[in-house]
C-alpha cells in the first residue's frame, strides 16, 4: 500500500506525515527516532492497516520535508519540543486519542504525551521503556561500558561534531546504523530511503541541539520551560504500555531495573526481543504490530 502524503500546521512547524489505512480504524501514531525515518515504519504499516487501522507517521522537526514556519524559532531538538510537537500535530489532525508508538527520539515524543496527555493516549508502544530524561542526572557518568557506546553525543557537544554531521551526516548514520544493530543486515537501499530525510536544511542545528540540551550544554527554548519543569519530576505513565527492547542494541541489558519500570503505573510488558537491534519496528516488524494489536485488544 503507498501512503497518501499530507500537512498539518502547529505552532512552529509545517509537519508532513504519510497516513495509510481505513480513516475511520483506530489510530495509530508512528513516531521514528535519530538517525532513520517513517521509512522503518513502512512493513508494520502493511500489517497494521490489514488489521483496519489508520496508520499516521509524522516526519519530525528536521526530518524529510517538515519545516519551520519562521526562521527565527530556535531549532530545537530538545525533549519539550518533541513532545509537544506531537501533541500540537494531534489537535491539528483532530485525533482525540490514539495508541503512540515510538523508538529513540520517536519513543520519546509518545512516552511525554502518555506521561503528561494521558487522555490523548490510549495505549503505549514505547521501544526502550521510558524515554523521558532526566537532564538533571545527566551529569552523572555511567559505567565505562555504557559511557563509551555514547561518542556521538559527546562527539555532539564539540563545534568538531557539528562540522562533521553537516559533511558527513550519510557517514555518521550508516555507522550509527550498523553500531546499534548488529545481527541487521540492511541494504544500501533500506539505508538510502531514510538517509534522503536527513537532507532537510535544519537537520543539523536540530541534532546538535538535542544532543546539548539533554546534557545541559545547551539552553532551551524558553516557551517550552513548563514542559521540561514538567518532565524533570520525571511523571509516571498510567495508560497500557508494552516495552519492546532489542537485546541487541548496543546500549547495554535489555531488562529493564525495576527503578525503570516503576514510571508505569497502569498495565505493563517488557518484550525482549532476541536478536534485534536499536530500531526495533524495521528489524521486527512482526513483533511490533502484535504489540499495537494486542493493546488494541484490550
Amino acid at each position: 500500500m503507498v501512503p497518501s502524503v499530507h500537512s498539518a500546521s502547529t505552532s512552529v512547524l509545517d509537519i508532513t506525515y504519510e497516513q495509510s489505512g481505513p480513516h475511520d480504524g483506530p489510530t495509530v501514531l508512528l513516531m521514528h527516532g535519530f538517525p532513520y525515518s517513517v521509512r522503518g515504519y513502512d512493513e508494520a504499516v502493511e500489517l497494521l492497516t490489514a488489521a483496519g487501522c489508520r496508520c499516521v507517521a509524522p516526519h519530525l522537526r528536521g526530518y524529510g520535508p517538515t519545516r519551520f514556519l519562521d526562521t527565527s524559532t530556535l531549532r530545537s531538538g530538545q525533549q519539550a519540543a518533541l513532545g509537544n510537537d506531537l501533541h500540537e500535530f494531534l489537535d491539528a489532525l483532530q485525533i482525540e486519542e490514539a495508541v503512540l508508538c515510538g523508538f529513540d527520539w520517536g519513543g520519546r515524543a509518545a512516552c511525554i504525551v502518555a506521561a503528561l496527555w494521558p487522555r490523548r493516549c490510549t495505549g503505549l508502544v514505547t521501544c526502550g521503556g521510558y524515554n523521558i530524561q532526566d537532564i538533571a542526572a545527566s551529569v552523572i557518568p555511567g559505567a565505562a561500558e555504557l559511557e563509551y557506546t555514547l561518542w556521538y553525543q559527546y562527539y555532539f557537544h564539540t563545534e568538531r561534531g557539528r562540522a562533521g554531521l553537516t559533511a558527513d551526516r550519510r557517514g555518521i548514520a550508516h555507522l550509527l546504523w550498523r553500531l546499534w544493530s548488529p545481527p541487521w543486515q540492511f541494504d544500501e537501499s533500506t539505508f538510502d530511503a531514510s538517509a534522503t530525510t536527513h537532507n532537510n536544511p535544519d537537520f543539523v542545528d536540530v541534532v546538535i541541539h538535542s544532543y546539548r540540551h539533554r546534557f545541559g550544554y545547551a539552553a532551551g527554548d524558553p516557551d517550552l520551560e513548563p514542559i521540561e519543569e514538567l518532565l524533570a519530576a520525571q511523571p509516571p505513565i498510567a495508560v497500557p504500555t508494552i516495552s519492546l527492547d532489542g537485546d541487541d542494541g548496543g546500549f547495554g541489558p535489555a531488562d529493564r531495573s525495576s527503578e525503570e519500570r516503576a514510571h508505569f503505573t497502569g498495565q505493563y510488558d517488557q518484550r525482549i526481543l532476541s536478536g534485534v537491534g536499536h530500531n526495533v519496528p524495521q528489524e521486527a516488524p512482526d513483533a511490533f504490530a502484535d504489540a499495537v494489536l494486542d493493546l488494541l485488544r484490550r
